[in-house]
């Protein structure tokens, strides 16, 4: 499967009216396992959410929305020993739904992922929550505890299940926002299959970065593009990564585009025919990005 075939069939099952994220999820672990038997995984997330609707079951017509959150939560984390990875947090394999399945640790987008599909298999509704820094988890409340939300239990995946009142929501943003982050409820709003899938893509792609695997991480801003082609930052890092694996007529043609798209005033046409002495007024960012682009103009000229 080529590239473009690759990002054509994600974006089909990425963009398809059915809920379940598990496809999408295994299809992005094909860039790490390309021979991945996704009906295997998704036969483990069935099995496992029969195994739900069993206990629920046992709890009665009558039981409360949160007993049947802990039958949920007591299965995974207990029983099948769910849990945050501490020790590797940045390994990869925690981004990868059949790692996750297998090796009963992931980041918290993943076990989430993990808990939303083995719950809707076993007919609960459980949320993504695009918490900042932190993915969460929220599922239809009446019980015993308040909630950051009137009529929603909050869990945090990555630890057990906890769930969060509306302080520890306020610490968690303080943790990863900084001391002057401001909590809102909004934060907990529900999170759409696009936005989970955007999310678990960013978070792959700043690994690959750092681990310097270009070819990986460039794949993954096709994905992103492809998911929102307003994302412009995507576009810049599509560029500086084509620049990395000296793909200099893809660098110049995304970094040009991107300097057109984003600054308030153009640094100069596309054709190339302007004073390379003049670049944009903004500084900063612009200006590196602009620094790029006059010396991949001098490189591919060279080449031509």
């Amino acid at each position: 499967m080529t590239e473009s075939q690759f990002v054509h069939r994600f974006t089909e099952i990425a963009k398809s009216p059915d809920p379940d994220l598990a496809p999408a999820a295994l299809f992005i672990a094909r860039l790490e396992y390309p021979r991945l038997d996704a009906a295997r995984y998704l036969e483990q997330l069935d099995a496992m959410g029969r195994t739900v609707a069993e206990r629920i079951a046992t709890l009665g017509p009558g039981a409360e929305p949160l007993a049947r959150v802990r039958a949920i939560s007591g299965y995974l984390f207990d029983d099948q020993g769910f849990a945050g990875n501490t020790k590797a947090y940045d390994d990869p394999r925690n981004s990868f739904l059949n790692q996750v399945l297998e090796r009963r640790t992931g980041i918290p987008i993943t076990l989430a992922l993990v808990y939303i599909e083995v719950a809707r298999r076993a007919g609960v509704r459980a949320d993504g929550v695009n918490f900042p820094g932190h993915f969460l988890l929220r599922l239809p409340h009446a019980g015993d505890r308040p909630t950051a939300a009137d009529d929603h239990v909050i869990l945090d995946p990555f630890h057990g299940g906890a769930i969060l009142d509306e302080a520890d929501c306020q610490r968690l943003l303080r943790k990863h926002a900084g001391d002057d982050a401001s909590f809102d409820r909004r934060l907990l709003a529900r999170a759409s299959k696009q936005q989970i899938l955007l999310r678990m893509l960013l978070n792959l792609k700043r690994i690959y970065v750092r681990m310097r695997s270009f070819p990986q991480a460039r794949t993954l801003t096709e994905l992103l593009l492809a998911l929102d082609p307003s994302a412009l930052t995507e576009l810049r890092d599509r560029g500086l990564l084509a620049y990395h694996l000296n793909d200099f007529s893809m660098a110049l043609r995304d970094l040009e585009a991107y300097l057109r798209f984003t600054a308030r005033g153009e640094p100069g046409s596309a054709s190339g025919t302007e004073d390379e002495e003049e670049g944009p007024s903004e500084q900063g960012e612009h200006a590196e990005i602009w620094e790029h682009v006059k010396a991949l103009r001098r490189r591919v000229a060279s080449l031509n």
